[in-house]
């Protein structure tokens, strides 16, 4: 079993930045692949970010490039996510995920293990 724990969400004006975190416990967290994930009112849970075990390959949806920056320290078991320049279209209750395959949560939308989510407001 793994235990995620999201923090450091919170209310920001557009174009301010907030940085997540999620914390592991349980099993080794660096064999995991870490993701965020989000969701708006009313819309569906959708993917945001992945990384992988060492930390040395990220990938990020399209509407996040260049704004948001995934990162992870196995030592701490910890996963980050910085957000800049943000829009009030990022509002949502963001979570992390972890799982073994990144197929699984980046296709599929699926993780072994999901946090309890943290809430991001971005005012315009």
């Amino acid at each position: 079993q793994v235990q995620l724990v999201e923090s450091g969400g919170g209310l920001v004006q557009a174009g301010g930045s907030l940085r997540l975190s999620c914390a592991a416990s349980g099993r080794p967290f660096s064999t995991y692949v870490m993701a965020w994930f989000r969701q708006a009112p009313g819309k569906e849970r959708e993917f945001v970010t992945a990384i992988n075990w060492s930390g040395g390959s990220t990938y990020y949806t399209n509407s996040v490039k260049g704004r948001f920056t995934i990162s992870r320290d196995n030592a701490k078991n910890t996963v980050y996510l910085q957000m800049n320049s943000l829009k009030p279209e990022d509002t949502a209750v963001y979570y992390c995920a972890a799982d073994q395959s990144f197929e699984r949560l980046h296709t599929w939308g699926l993780g072994d293990y999901w946090g309890q989510g943290t809430q991001v407001t971005v005012s315009s």
